[in-house]
């Protein structure tokens, strides 16, 4: 799919206050995921979210961090950022397989409202797509699913 034929996301809404959301980044990449905070930062503050950010060494620390994160409380939700390029090896595979299954895990778990953004790429370039000011944003992406899911969870427990 094309940048023009891609979606347009309607405006993030959200009723009630503002959320507190912890941000858990993974800047291995660090341009990439910089220009997914950018692009996240954009869709969280149109619902005047408070963003606390936390780094983790790599992907494969995310699941962990967001565990952690959880068991201490206060947030209103959790984006996870980051990004793992195909290599010569199978430590690709393992480690995103281990991310995505850690993350599912938890959120199936715990219910907690989650935005998951972790780019799986074969190149560089295809991450820097997926990581400018543009609709393509996959942390824009993330962040709107995330306030979807801090919606949902608000109305579920009224």
């Amino acid at each position: 799919m094309s940048t023009k034929d891609s979606p347009e996301r309607a405006r993030a809404a959200l009723d009630g206050p503002a959320p507190r959301v912890l941000v858990i980044l993974a800047p291995y990449y660090a341009d990439v995921v910089g220009g997914m905070v950018r692009g996240a930062r954009g869709v969280l503050a149109e619902v005047g979210a408070t963003i606390d950010v936390a780094d983790v060494a790599g992907a494969y620390e995310l699941p962990a961090a967001l565990r952690m994160a959880l068991r201490r409380g206060g947030w209103d939700g959790f984006l996870l950022l980051g990004c793992v390029v195909r290599g010569e090896t199978d430590h690709y595979t393992f480690i995103c397989e281990a991310v995505c299954q850690g993350v599912m895990d938890l959120s199936v778990e715990t219910g907690a409202p989650l935005g998951f953004g972790l780019l799986t790429v074969d190149t560089i370039e295809q991450a820097v797509a997926r990581s400018r000011d543009d609709r393509m944003n996959k942390g824009a992406e993330a962040a709107h699913a995330l306030v979807q899911q801090i919606a949902l969870a608000r109305r579920f427990a009224s």
